[in-house]
């Protein structure tokens, strides 16, 4: 028997789920003399500090200490940096992110507001008196001046700490400039807004005006006298920020950057190398179309260099596009469901893979992070591989079944490698190949190995982890939770161990724990066009075919998730109570027409002219609630009232058409909440909540099939 300051919700919990501690966000030198990284001194420790590894002998120092140069005070984060980490759902402190100068010598970050630069050959960092609070420093890439962002402003200061200025000011309160807006952080994967010129003698700034935007009001009722704050938030089918692009001198002379930007008013990539001209990815408001375009950045005008288009919608993907050495376009094209990579107009990879982004472009290949498609030989169920691709054909550097990653530079590569056969993830860094050297990791021992079981459920093949408890013997059927997210941009199905640990924990409380990843998750998302219910459809496949071959009592069966797994979860026990019957909505989407533009109407349209998509995936209007009427199923509903992205009214809505419609419920409000729930407390004793709710939802002894943890969940 456990106790309560070693059970697995308070150490998971406790250490950020495992993830404190862990080496990341590398960058490696271009002369293969150096990997820089951030990493937190033990697996509880939140204060990320800079690290350079040397890989010719492995040895490991110090670049900066974030407690060091704070003198032991405690952070202090502006508003804006609050909500760029949310944006990125980053939950750490200290040096959560650092950019680098074209050489790697030298990282310019913020800490606290404040800017620091490191030298990374002598590892020595200096703080540069400017005005803040400081967002995103970037030094340029001859690393003698270094740009940040301030109240709304992009300025630049020299590496050394003189001649501070501004280069772009706001012209009013909702303008800023080099910051990207909020569907560029949230939905596209764009967090910047400005990039230096290969020469350090030029900027393209972004410009962005919040005034369309509707503005929303958020509060703390458990705070009365704090006043609400107020977040532009543009829902779908309402106006977006006016986001506009300029090539700024250090002078600050602009010249705008013109493209047709009433067709394609989205600007989600920005590219700037030693290649060519800028290149830009502009998308059209529905995302059927796009452009790619190069920048004359003397005169602002752009040349088309490729255009696409899809009846149903364009993906976007990390890495591209950019420019190869020798000038060619590299992007990611969707040919018939498979994501290929495509250098000029050749295509350099078939069916056999599906490309998710590009790592590194050479004159020799192409890098690049892939899983297998519907024409690979044999199903590599949750794994993602590197792979090295050129004309001569495709190399996996990759060996161990698992999700990998890799960052490279010269002839010296990072790869980060996470399986099923060791907990966490391990990075190596290889020269021409060959492992060299190890990246020393802090993170905690989890001290529970998931029993899991990777398969394929159901006609569709649909991937599926299946964890019974570690004491589980025999056929003895067991409740059964189902464990999904289930949408966009979220693979659960994945063949690493950390993945799996919350739903083996959950096993342990005397469960068979079922993930299905079915369409609408990666490699499949167009199949939910206009309909995201066809989530629940599989499900309930994978749960039927499974049963077949797994101990699963459905006779009671449960589902559990959060954010589009909240919603999945509400839709479950709405729809069909003939097949669940206990549900955990954590933070859902219940009225599609409160989420984001650049989200919501990829998938759904506009909610003006496709009202009958938003209503068939509504759990608030009379569609979502009328049938069926019987029976009731038990529904916890959980929400941060501090979310500024699935905002509180999506459940207190949720919980007014229930109780409307005689629906017993039950709301848990989380005070100063966000999305993420970085909270140690408050995500130590949600899992503990849950595991409570569930066993009552379901008729469970609450001292029967719990053999983790038991001394904390009573």
């Amino acid at each position: 028997m456990t106790t309560e300051s070693d059970s697995f919700p308070r150490r998971h919990a406790r250490t950020q789920r495992f993830t404190l501690g862990a080496p990341r966000s590398f960058t490696v030198a271009p002369d293969g003399s150096r990997v820089v990284f951030l990493r937190s001194g033990s697996g509880t420790d939140r204060a990320g500090a800079l690290w350079v590894l040397d890989p010719a002998d492995g040895t490991e120092r110090l670049a900066a200490d974030p407690r060091a140069l704070l003198g032991g005070a405690s952070e202090d984060l502006s508003t804006e940096e609050r909500a760029r980490r949310e944006r990125s759902r980053e939950a750490g402190a200290g040096i959560v992110g650092y950019a680098t100068d074209a050489g790697v010598e030298l990282a310019s970050f913020a800490l606290s507001g404040r800017l620091f630069t490191a030298e990374l050959r002598a590892g020595t960092a200096t703080e540069l008196p400017v005005a803040g609070p400081v967002i995103d420093p970037r030094p340029s890439p001859d690393g003698r001046l270094v740009a940040y962002v301030a109240g709304g402003a992009l300025r630049v200061v020299g590496a050394e700490g003189g001649d501070d200025r501004a280069v772009a000011e706001p012209e009013s309160d909702p303008v800023s400039y080099g910051l990207a807006e909020f569907i560029a952080a949230e939905e596209m994967d764009r967090s910047r807004g400005f990039w230096w010129a290969p020469e350090s003698d030029r900027l393209l700034v972004a410009r962005v005006d919040d005034t369309p935007v509707e503005q929303w009001w958020i509060s703390d009722p458990a705070q009365p006298k704090r006043d609400p704050r107020h977040v532009r938030y543009p829902a779908a089918g309402t106006p977006n920020a006016d986001v506009r692009l300029f090539v700024f001198g250090l002078d600050g002379v602009r010249t705008e950057v013109v493209w047709d930007r009433a067709r394609y008013p989205y600007l989600a990539r920005v590219h700037w190398s030693g290649a060519g001209a800028p290149l830009l990815l502009v998308q059209a408001r529905d995302q059927r179309s796009q452009l790619f375009l190069a920048v004359d950045t003397d005169s602002g005008a752009t040349r088309m260099v490729h255009a696409d288009e899809d009846r149903i919608w364009l993906e976007l993907f990390p890495g591209v596009p950019c420019w190869s050495p020798s000038g060619q376009l590299v992007r990611i094209a969707d040919e018939g469901g498979a994501r290929v990579l495509t250098v000029g107009e050749r295509p350099l990879t078939g069916d056999h893979l599906q490309v998710r982004a590009v790592l590194d472009v050479t004159s020799d290949d192409v890098l690049v992070a892939a899983s297998a498609g519907a024409g690979a030989a044999a199903p590599e169920v949750g794994e993602v591989h590197v792979y090295r691709v050129n004309e001569l054909g495709v190399e996996r550097c990759s060996q161990e079944p698992g999700v990998h990653g890799a960052v490279r530079a010269g002839n010296v590569t990072v790869l980060t490698s996470a399986v099923l056969d060791r907990p966490g993830t391990v990075a190596r860094v290889l020269r021409d190949g060959k492992p060299v050297a190890s990246v020393g990791s802090c993170a905690a021992d989890p001290g529970l190995t998931p029993r899991v079981k990777l398969v394929e459920g159901g006609a569709r093949h649909i991937p599926c982890a299946v964890l019974l408890p570690s004491n589980h013997r025999g056929d003895a059927p067991l409740p059964v939770l189902m464990d999904p997210y289930g949408g966009p941009h979220g693979q659960r199905v994945v063949a690493a161990r950390n993945a799996h640990l919350t739903s083996q924990w959950f096993a342990d409380q005397g469960f068979a724990v079922i993930v299905a990843d079915g369409r609408g998750t990666p490699g499949w998302e167009k199949a939910i066009h206009h309909d995201f219910t066809v989530a629940l459809d599989d499900q309930i496949e994978a749960l039927e075919d499974l049963a077949k071959n797994h101990p699963l009592d459905l006779s009671r069966v449960a589902i559990r998730g959060w954010s589009f797994g909240g919603w999945l979860a509400a839709l479950a026990v709405l729809r069909r109570p003939d097949v669940f019957h206990a549900g955990i909505a954590g933070a859902p989407v219940t009225d599609w027409r409160l989420y984001d533009t650049h989200y919501t109407e990829r998938y759904l349209g506009d909610p003006a002219t496709s009202p009958a998509a938003y209503a068939k995936s509504s759990l608030v209007t009379d569609g979502g609630l009328a049938e069926p009427a019987e029976p009731h199923r038990p529904l916890m509903i959980v929400h941060g009232l501090a979310d500024d992205n699935v905002v509180v009214a999506h459940a207190l809505r949720l919980s007014s058409a229930l109780l409307a419609a005689g629906r017993p419920h039950e709301v848990l409000p989380l005070s100063g909440v966000t999305h993420m729930t970085p909270q140690e407390q408050v995500a130590e004793n949600l899992l503990l909540l849950q595991v409570d709710f569930l066993r009552r939802a379901l008729g469970l002894s609450s001292d029967s099939d719990t053999p983790q943890d038991s001394a904390t969940i009573g």
